[in-house]
């Protein structure tokens, strides 16, 4: 059994993953209406269909026009089967690049917001083109001409999650996770024992200060003590002092500036060097 690892705080992986799992904890709709005035949902690909997993829209963080991509997560099984548990299909996918195209075309800032295990892996997903919807998204979004800034909320899941995470600037709450596979399906796969996802946690470094350190992501969002759930109206504007901070920071650069550091972002990610050994003295 792997060692338990605690955190600043005294909080555990495994415990942050519980924490995120918390059937209150807010969701993409509960942060709308306290970060952004006058949103106005957009719907569908205009290939095939809409996506209730993936909403986007417009709307306005403070004064500044911005186009916002998200997906959704449900808090009771009616809204979980709406939005697919938060597993979008191809055209979810497709919205969102229409969306990101639509923004670059007039100029607004993209806000991406993450909460997914993972895209649809249904055989009629498959059909469609789930891989191809994804791996085009990863393409266009790195050299979309307008800044793109994304905030993991609560799970960070796969391609499913790469997909609106490919950007200019990557928070995370606090409390969030942001992994190739889930904890259970990690354990599941190589101990063949679902059970075994606390120890999963503490080996797969998924939570947010994980990804600092590792250069995924740039920036962590504080959340109320015990999860954004105990006060959702703190959370939102601490993401929307971030989200401010960051497109000023973003919206002042040239776009070939942006762009160049933006790819640079990614090139660096995974980035080691193997040092030679000093055989000098040896040699004497």
């Amino acid at each position: 059994m792997s060692e338990e690892i605690i955190e600043n705080g005294g909080i555990t992986p495994f415990e942050r993953l519980e924490i995120i799992r918390n059937k209150n904890r807010p969701t993409i709709r509960d942060y709308l209406p306290l970060i952004f005035n006058d949103f106005y949902e957009l719907h569908g690909d205009r290939l095939f269909g809409d996506d209730g997993a993936i909403l986007g829209g417009i709307g306005r963080l403070g004064n500044i026009p911005v186009t916002v991509i998200a997906e959704v997560k449900g808090r009771d099984i009616f809204e979980n089967k709406a939005s697919n548990f938060a597993m979008p299909h191809p055209e979810g996918y497709r919205k969102a690049l229409r969306l990101a195209r639509q923004a670059e075309k007039f100029c607004r800032p993209v806000i991406c917001f993450i909460d997914t295990p993972g895209a649809f892996c249904g055989v009629a997903a498959e059909k469609r083109g789930q891989g191809e919807a994804i791996a085009r998204n990863l393409a266009e979004f790195m050299v979309l001409k307008t800044p793109v800034i994304s905030v993991v909320l609560g799970e960070g899941g796969s391609g499913g999650a790469l997909a609106l995470g490919v950007c200019d600037e990557l928070a995370m709450l606090e409390n969030a996770i942001y992994s190739v596979i889930s904890p259970r399906g990690f354990a599941s796969i190589l101990w063949k024992d679902a059970s075994k996802e606390r120890e999963a946690c503490n080996i797969m470094r998924v939570t947010a200060t994980d990804a600092v350190e590792l250069g995924i992501a740039d920036a962590i969002i504080s959340e109320p003590e015990g999860g954004a759930h105990n006060d959702a109206e703190t959370t939102a504007e601490n993401i929307s002092d971030f989200l401010v901070k960051s497109l000023n920071s973003k919206m002042k650069k040239d776009i070939d500036v942006l762009l160049n550091e933006r790819y640079n972002k990614f090139r660096k990610i995974g980035v080691f060097s193997e040092g030679v050994p000093d055989t000098s003295a040896e040699e004497e």
